[in-house]
């Protein structure tokens, strides 16, 4: 069937990085202004991407401050743009060690704020800080909920992954420092024990840490490994859910995941190989059952072997199908098929990540269904009616 492109429902804000810091409320806020990533250096150039990929140029403008402070020399973008080449090569030790200065630089210095503090009996010495897990949704920041943006607003420090929309991070308050910890096929800037032990020394420096993940941090987003490390640590750690991409991107295309009738139970499904190939984990007999509607999370790289598995465990090769790149954002773009037919329509379409595959007779019930199938007798009626001439 047809690709459709989503029309916009808002605008992408700009990013603010050029505007002027604002005083700090606090002494952990201070000590982080006191080193605040720089908001005057160039500005952001337009993004074909609303989230945050490994080599955005957005993202490293955003994260300038943990490679450099001396904007007047171009020194922020020298080693940003060294950064970004480090990225783009899969060097993942160039970009760490680059950072490593300015992040120790800044845990210094939020210690020596809570020294400060408990020394003159301030509130600088009240033991540790706090580490909230916070969902941004599929991307679309109108989705957020108000306590994920009262989290976001009150950081002093913000690591946050990937599939976090620029927009959200336009939310981060001005004395705050955001630091990019995110993983993408073949290329991971950080490693999950190293995200650990970020969050931990900056929690036990008394930091207000956020994490921000994509979607819901406990629906494939690996929050319950940060969790549990964090609490064995005596780390308080708070779970503020987000909308999953599930939910929205369904939501957003008209899909109800179960509707009476049609579809009794929904199931969410990784498409993630164990080690990186292009074979899904697993796809078990109860899978393919036709009343249940499947999600599939991360499954792009690995649909070629996923969908005649799921035939091949008896789900009807008509099965309604689609597959959403970049949900619930103006840069949405969908390929409705049947499952027999959707490999090689998303290859046609050239789909990338983040794409999200929905399969289940439910689909059909989506109003982009028909125009999709209305779309596609139109283009062979025009074809047959070109061979008459």
């Amino acid at each position: 069937m047809a690709l459709a492109v989503r029309t916009p429902r808002f605008q992408p804000r700009p990013a603010s990085i050029s505007a002027p810091a604002t005083p700090a409320s606090n002494s952990l806020a201070a000590a982080a202004a006191a080193n605040a990533r720089p908001r005057t250096c160039a500005g952001a150039a337009v993004r074909a991407s609303p989230f945050t990929e490994a080599t955005s140029s957005s993202r490293y403008l955003r994260d300038a401050w943990s490679y450099a402070t001396d904007c007047s020399s171009n020194s922020a973008s020298r080693s940003s743009d060294a950064a970004a080449a480090a990225a783009a090569l899969g060097r993942r030790d160039d970009e760490i060690a680059l950072q490593l200065p300015e992040l120790q630089r800044l845990l210094d210095a939020l210690r020596a704020s809570r020294r400060r503090g408990a020394e003159g009996g301030g509130g600088g010495g009240r033991g540790p800080g706090r580490v909230a897990l916070v969902g941004t949704g599929p991307g679309d920041p109108e989705l957020l909920t108000l306590k994920a943006v009262r989290a976001i607003e009150a950081a002093d420090l913000v690591l946050y992954d990937r599939l976090v929309s620029n927009d959200v991070l336009d939310l981060v308050g001005e004395g705050s420092r955001l630091l990019y910890v995110g993983k993408t096929a073949g290329y991971h800037s950080r490693t999950q024990e190293e995200i650990h032990e970020l969050l931990l020394s900056f929690a036990e420096a008394g930091a207000n840490v956020v994490r921000l993940k994509g979607g819901d941090p406990l629906v494939f987003g690996r929050g319950g490994e940060e969790m549990d490390f964090l609490q064995q640590q005596g780390i308080k750690v708070e779970i503020i859910p987000g909308i999953t991409s599930a939910s929205g991107i369904a939501a957003e295309l008209g899909i109800p995941l179960t509707h009476r009738g049609v579809a009794t139970s929904v199931r969410f499904l990784t498409g993630h190989s164990r080690n990186g190939g292009t074979d899904p984990l697993y796809v078990a007999g109860n899978a393919a059952d036709p009343d249940t509607t499947l999600v599939v999370y991360m499954g792009l790289s690995t649909l070629a072997s996923l969908a005649p598995k799921l035939m091949k465990h008896g789900l009807p090769p008509d099965t309604p199908a689609v597959a959403v790149e970049r949900g619930t954002t103006p840069q949405q773009r969908m390929v409705f098929a049947l499952l027999k037919d959707l490999v090689d329509e998303v290859k046609s379409a050239d789909l990338v990540s983040p794409t999200l595959i929905i399969i289940g007779k439910v689909v059909s019930l989506s109003p982009f269904w028909v125009e999709s199938s209305e779309h596609d007798a139109l283009k062979i009626e025009s074809s047959y009616a070109s061979e008459a001439r």
